[in-house]
């Protein structure tokens, strides 16, 4: 792909709607040309504490953040024009489509997968999982904080590189 952007997010809660936090990772002739990342006040605002355990985000960190709608809305020009891709795309995909819906926003089309793409192009049993932080071990790929949005989204641009 010529260009891509690399998405992830993570939820407060198990609505898909509860995005707490956003990283987005721009991706030019395979080459990293950009990056943004914010805290987002999830809605529903609750965080479960099984999500917690996972990205370490609190109601403590979002209190003041920005609504969903209004990182997208200030974010929407800087995506335009690009495919979105995301580890599992799946989840990342539906989480966005439905705080878009939240917030009277459209939703973003395409998205690709790099979990897909390394269960499609990566034999059985030559890596063990197919999972980011091992597709990262994998392919030598620094993932520095594994579940920090930014960190995650940088890891599936590089993992686009290679598999898309």
């Amino acid at each position: 792909m010529d260009k891509f952007i690399a998405i992830d997010v993570e939820t407060a809660n198990f609505e898909p709607s509860s995005i707490c936090a956003i990283g987005a990772v721009k991706v030019v002739d395979n080459l990293i040309v950009d990056s943004r990342y914010s805290l987002v006040r999830p809605e529903p605002d609750w965080y479960a504490a099984k999500c917690v355990r996972v990205h370490g985000i609190t109601d403590d960190d979002t209190f003041d953040a920005p609504s969903f709608g209004t990182v997208w809305s200030q974010w929407t020009p800087w995506l335009e024009g690009f495919t979105f891709v995301a580890h599992n795309a799946a989840f990342d995909a539906k989480c966005i489509r439905e705080a878009c819906r939240l917030y009277g926003l459209e939703p973003p089309e395409p998205f690709k997968c790099t979990l897909t793409a390394a269960r499609k192009s990566i034999p059985r049993g030559v890596c063990p999982s197919k999972s980011l932080d091992s597709l990262c071990d994998f392919f030598g790929i620094t993932l520095k904080n594994h579940h920090c949005a930014l960190d995650d989204a940088l890891a599936c641009a590089q993992l686009g590189i290679i598999l898309l």
